[in-house]
């Protein structure tokens, strides 16, 4: 168990909030707050959501998507570079202060301040995975950490203010069968790392962030420390797209590119629109690599063969993942689980040992289906519709009001002592023969 040193804040602002329309001001900004020393700009959240649904065709962007869909990434390429131009316009210039963008207005998610994982104050990344060693090159020995911070467009933000639109009852019914994200919403996640970047020849000429993190993976003691842009996730709700409704792709920063720093060094590593559950192979995993292996046979992923892209390990048997995400997982497969409550791990190896299915079997490849959008991983839960975000923020609000709010004497919490307070989720009555309690990595788990 770590000590949880960091000057937190948020809980007052907590238990201000009030049932009504969201507006600005009702969720806090971060949790950790940089200390007096730094003069710079604080992060704000973005949560001025839209009341009513946008209008309009969606982004332009839509008009390029190959047909048909091929796993041939060249096909792909002018959609994946448009998308990467859509995420960028109006946020690089202002350091992705968001709510200055004088382009398109983006949304941040909220309730991701909670907890030793939460939002620090200078850009409002959160915390993610550890960077296992030689998991980004051969020459990185020395292990890492990653940060990150993810926005919504406007129809992706009219959603996440229907959620929220109880703060104190947010509805994951919103994102459920039949329901989900709206056509055109649109996911924009950039990944920081905190690496000894001698060590990884990629992040030569790295673009660097200032922010208020962890020493080290494994403490819980912050300071101001630079962090390198290593990657960027994108995610499109698309009904055109069949079994799943969405398409995932991800950059990879190569300062080689352009030779000095810049946002245009980041090059695509693929897109993926399905898990190909037909693929159950693994001689395509590369968790160590010094080569990007590709495998020909997905269906449902496009990998940039271009020298452009360094090595990379790519996901299991070869589906899309970044640079610092799980090789054995995959942008969609991880992504699928996203649900309210969270029954299941976002991947198969997220559980004790003992539970942990073969590679390959039927168990394994449960985590390797297509399932459409709104649809739950687990019956027994509603789906937030491929938002680990979203549901991890209805997670930590019910943890924040349920298991920290003190025991009273007669027995219970806060929300079992509130009778009239509707705890649907909390509580299944058709609960799945195996319920697993493990929501991330365990790893992440221990700092808690």
């Amino acid at each position: 168990m770590h000590i949880f040193r960091g000057r937190i804040l948020g809980v007052a602002a907590a238990l201000a909030l009030t049932a009504g329309a969201v507006s600005a001001g009702t969720f806090p900004d971060f949790g950790y707050q940089p200390p007096s020393s730094y003069t710079g700009p604080i992060f704000q959240l973005s949560q001025n959501y839209p009341q009513t649904l946008p209008s309009g065709p969606p982004p332009a962007f839509f008009k390029l998507l190959p047909s048909p869909l091929s796993n041939n990434f060249e096909a792909w390429r002018p959609y994946a570079e448009a998308v990467k131009r859509y995420c960028l316009e109006g946020n690089v210039e202002n350091d992705w202060y968001v709510e200055k963008n004088k382009v398109r207005s983006w949304y941040h998610a909220p309730w991701q301040h909670y907890g030793p994982l939460g939002r620090e104050g200078i850009h409002g990344l959160t915390k993610e995975a550890q960077i296992q060693s030689k998991q980004l090159a051969p020459t990185q020995t020395t292990t890492g950490q990653t940060f990150a911070v993810g926005i919504y467009n406007d129809i992706g933000g009219y959603t996440f203010g229907q959620v929220w639109k109880n703060p104190q009852d947010p509805d994951p019914g919103v994102t459920s069968h039949p329901n989900s994200f709206h056509n055109g919403t649109v996911v924009c996640k950039p990944l920081f790392a905190d690496v000894d970047l001698s060590q990884v020849p990629f992040l030569v000429n790295p673009v660097l962030w200032q922010a208020y993190v962890t020493d080290t993976f494994d403490s819980a003691d912050r300071k101001i420390k630079p962090v390198a842009l290593i990657q960027m996730d994108f995610a499109v709700r698309d009904s055109r797209i069949p079994n799943t409704g969405w398409i995932f792709g991800t950059f990879q920063y190569n300062g080689a590119i352009t030779g000095k720093p810049g946002w245009d060094n980041l090059v695509p590593v693929g897109v993926m629109w399905g898990n190909d559950p037909e693929d159950n192979g693994d001689s395509y995993t590369n968790k160590q690599p010094s080569v990007t292996k590709i495998n020909p046979n997905l269906k449902e992923t496009a990998i940039n063969a271009k020298p452009e892209l360094p090595p990379t390990h790519l996901g299991w048997n070869g589906r899309l993942d970044g640079p610092v995400d799980n090789p054995i997982s995959a942008c969609m497969s991880c992504h699928m689980t996203a649900e309210s409550p969270q029954l299941s791990p976002m991947n198969p190896t997220f559980q004790a040992p003992s539970k942990v299915p073969p590679v390959g079997s039927k168990e394994w490849m449960r985590w390797f289906q297509n399932e459409m959008a709104g649809v739950p991983f687990d019956a027994a839960a509603k789906s937030t519709d491929f938002s680990l975000q979203l549901a991890a923020g209805i997670a930590d609000f019910y943890d924040w009001k349920c298991n920290q709010g003190g025991v009273f004497a007669k027995g219970g919490n806060a929300c079992e002592q509130a009778h009239n307070f509707r705890l649907k989720l909390m509580k299944s009555s058709k609960p799945p023969a195996k319920v697993y309690k493990i929501e991330r990595d365990q790893v992440l788990e221990e700092l808690h």
